[in-house]
C-alpha cells in the first residue's frame, strides 16, 4: 500500500524478479511468487496483494487480512519521497485503517485462540530487546511492517535541510512502530535493498544486519536496529516545540513535520480518474452496452426532471 504512482508495482515485480512493464493498479490486485530457501527443498509460496488508488480505497484493506493468515501477514508501506506534503496523511490513513482491522481480528482471536493472539503480540514486541532503552517508549505495529521511501533519485536533489527533516521523521515513525525502513529508486542497487527486506518477510530469507543512517545517503535500517537517542529530538527549535500541544511523541513529530510540509487536503489525494474510461481495460461489447445504458439513464433523468416541473405542487 502507499502513494498513488509511488512505485509499488515496480517493487513487487523486482522482488519476484519479473521483467515486466508495470501497469497502473486498479483497486486491489493479487499476484504470488515461489521461492525455495535451499537447493532441493519444496518452494514456499508468498501471496502479494497491492492496494491501488493511494488512500481512496481504504475499505479494501480488510479483504486480504484475515484471521486465517494473520500469523504470516506483513504490510509494506511505500511512501513517495518526492511528495512530502502527501507523506504524513497517506501514511497515517493507511496505517490507521490497517491497525484497526488487525486489532479487531486479534480481539476475536483472544476469545477463540488466545495462544495465537499472544504469540502475534509478543513477536512484535521481540523486535526490540527487553534491555533496549526504548522498549517502553515505542508502540509496535501489530504485524510486521516495512516502510519504503520511493523515488530517492528525485528526493536526493532536495535542499539538505528538507531531506534531513523527512529522513529524521521517517526514522522516528519506523522505530516507533517497530518497522524496517529503506529508501529506494529505480536504481538496481537500491531496489535490491528493498528486495532483501520484503523477501525476508515473504520467504523467510536471512535478515540483513547492515545499517545506513547517514542523511546524505539512502537510509537502510532493519527493525529494532535504531534508537531514539540516535534519531534525536524533532527538527524544531525548543521554543516551537514548547508551544505545540501533543499527547504522544508521534503527535509531536506530526506537528513539527506538517509545519514544514503542510498536508494536502484529502480531496486532493482522492483518485478521481474513472477506471471505466481507462483504455487498458477497454472491452468493445461491454463498452457499447455501457454507452447505451448511459444514454438511457440521461434520457430517464431528463424525463423525470420534466415531469417534476409539470406537476402542480400547490395544495388546494
Amino acid at each position: 500500500m502507499g502513494n498513488k504512482n509511488g512505485g509499488k508495482t515496480t517493487i513487487i515485480l523486482r522482488c519476484l524478479e519479473r521483467e515486466e512493464i508495470p501497469k497502473p493498479t486498479l483497486a486491489l490486485e493479487y499476484t504470488f511468487g515461489r521461492r525455495a530457501r535451499r537447493h532441493n527443498t519444496p518452494k514456499d509460496v508468498a501471496h502479494f496483494w497491492e492496494l491501488g488508488g493511494g488512500t481512496s480505497l481504504l475499505d479494501l484493506i480488510r479483504i486480504p487480512i484475515t484471521s486465517n493468515n494473520i500469523r504470516s501477514f506483513a504490510v509494506v508501506l511505500v511512501l513517495d519521497l518526492s511528495k512530502p506534503n502527501e507523506l504524513w496523511t497517506t501514511m497515517e490513513k493507511l496505517l490507521q485503517v490497517t491497525r484497526n482491522h488487525v486489532n479487531k481480528i486479534l480481539s476475536k482471536l483472544e476469545k477463540t485462540n488466545p495462544e495465537v493472539a499472544t504469540e502475534i503480540k509478543q513477536r512484535m514486541r521481540n523486535n526490540l530487546q527487553r534491555d533496549h532503552p526504548d522498549y517502553e517508549l515505542v508502540d509496535p505495529f501489530p504485524i510486521p511492517l516495512v516502510i519504503i521511501g520511493s523515488k530517492y533519485d528525485i528526493f536526493h536533489e532536495f535542499d539538505s535541510e528538507m531531506k534531513k527533516i523527512i529522513s529524521k521523521t521517517l526514522r522516528f515513525v519506523s522505530h516507533y512502530y517497530g518497522a524496517s525502513l529503506v529508501f529506494t529508486s529505480k536504481s538496481e542497487a537500491l531496489l535490491l535493498k528493498a528486495r532483501v527486506l520484503v523477501n525476508h518477510l515473504a520467504f523467510g530469507y536471512d535478515k540483513s544486519k547492515s545499517v545506513s543512517v547517514d542523511y546524505g545517503k539512502p537510509l537502510f535500517i532493519p527493525a529494532g536496529l535504531d534508537s531514539l537517542s540516535q534519531i534525536g529530538p524533532p527538527p524544531a527549535s525548543d521554543s516551537d516545540i514548547g508551544k505545540m500541544c501533543a499527547n504522544t511523541p508521534l503527535e509531536l513529530w506530526k506537528k513539527v513535520f506538517e509545519k514544514t510540509f503542510p498536508p494536502k487536503s484529502s480531496c486532493d489525494l482522492q483518485d478521481t480518474k474513472d477506471p471505466a474510461q481507462d483504455l487498458q481495460y477497454a472491452e468493445y461489447e461491454v463498452d457499447v452496452m455501457r454507452a447505451q445504458k448511459n444514454q438511457e439513464l440521461e434520457q430517464y433523468k431528463r424525463n423525470a426532471s420534466k415531469s417534476w416541473k409539470e406537476m402542480d405542487l400547490d395544495s388546494d
